[in-house]
């Protein structure tokens, strides 16, 4: 079925104070460099990014950075734009970018998520619901608290609780890993029954496949209603003025809880490749895809429309 079979013959154009609207972009604008750090959810809308920015005649380039990297790398000018700038989060990275003029916001890409910690079905059963209740369990628990990758800024707080003692956790250990290997060494412990405390965020299939239980109590540390989040998208400085037309694509690119899931699952649990778990999710959703390109062309300024069209054609 082709992608935007559904969609109106013509566009609307709309005309923004800061991207104008159906500018075709200079050639030097053809390539744009993206970071991911590995999380699954950032994956998963590059691989939507790289669809449409290789439909539109770009070239998506894609580099896998921590954190911390990739944000020197906005800094630098190495990395184009970063789809997965999770507030409040990467606050200090987002101040310290933003004091010397070196980052701009073009969107905020997704609502309704959260960050904070949380316990597997084991560690609720102990009694655990609250960052208060994690230290008089200690023992169940090894005193372990599982993190993401090193340099994260969650794993910052979790390190600056256990060294100021917060809640007790003074003599507890940060265990730093990746995305994946966190959530294995999760279900490991699920499945033996273990009582665990992790990371843990939504949208995310994890939410499915493990019976997880966030913990209140850490509003100063992760932000109110069990790390309520919103996720941005960043450009480099003078990215947008120089590219207008794919700035634009990426001010109206923004996705829902709903649709995240759907794509992590297809990646996580079908083992497709993100760019194909893209097409297909656009496949099924053109009805979607309408205001992403409303008022963008291709590179060489031809209908953004048409050439979405016959790429999923072909």
């Amino acid at each position: 079925m082709p992608i935007l079979k559904r969609m109106s013959a013509a566009l609307i154009l709309t005309v923004g104070a800061a991207i104008p609207a159906m500018a075709d972009d200079p050639a030097t604008c053809g390539t744009v460099h993206l970071s991911d750090p590995g999380w699954t959810d950032i994956t998963a809308t590059n691989g939507v990014a790289a669809v449409v920015l290789s439909a539109l005649g770009y070239t998506p380039d894609i580099a896998t950075l921590s954190v911390p990297v990739g944000y020197e790398a906005l800094k630098n000018g190495q990395t184009d734009v970063f789809l997965g700038n999770w507030m409040p989060a990467q606050q200090k990275f987002r101040d310290d970018l933003d004091a010397t003029g070196d980052i701009e916001e073009l969107v905020q890409n997704l609502e309704g998520a959260k960050f904070t910690l949380a316990v597997n079905k084991a560690g609720a059963d102990a009694g655990v619901a609250d960052f208060a209740d994690l230290d008089a369990q200690k023992d169940a628990f090894e005193g372990k608290i599982y993190g993401i990758e090193p340099g994260a800024p969650a794993n910052q707080s979790i390190q600056a609780m256990i060294e100021s003692d917060e809640f007790g956790l003074g003599d507890w250990d940060l265990v730093e890993s990746g995305e994946q290997a966190m959530l294995a060494q999760v279900s490991r412990n699920e499945d033996a029954g273990t009582p665990t405390v992790f990371l843990a965020w939504a949208p995310h299939p994890m939410n499915e496949a493990i019976d997880i239980t966030y913990l209140s109590g850490g509003d100063e540390q992760f932000g109110p209603d069990f790390g309520g989040a919103t996720v941005h998208t960043l450009a480099r400085k003078e990215w947008a003025a120089t590219c207008p037309n794919a700035a634009k694509l990426f001010s109206q690119l923004t996705f829902d809880i709903g649709m995240e899931n759907v794509l992590m699952g297809k990646i996580l649990d079908d083992g497709m490749d993100a760019k194909d778990a893209a097409k297909e999710w656009i496949a099924a959703n053109p009805d979607a895809v309408e205001p992403w390109l409303d008022g963008v062309t291709t590179l060489d300024g031809e209908p953004a429309e048409d050439a979405l069209m016959a790429a999923e054609a072909e």
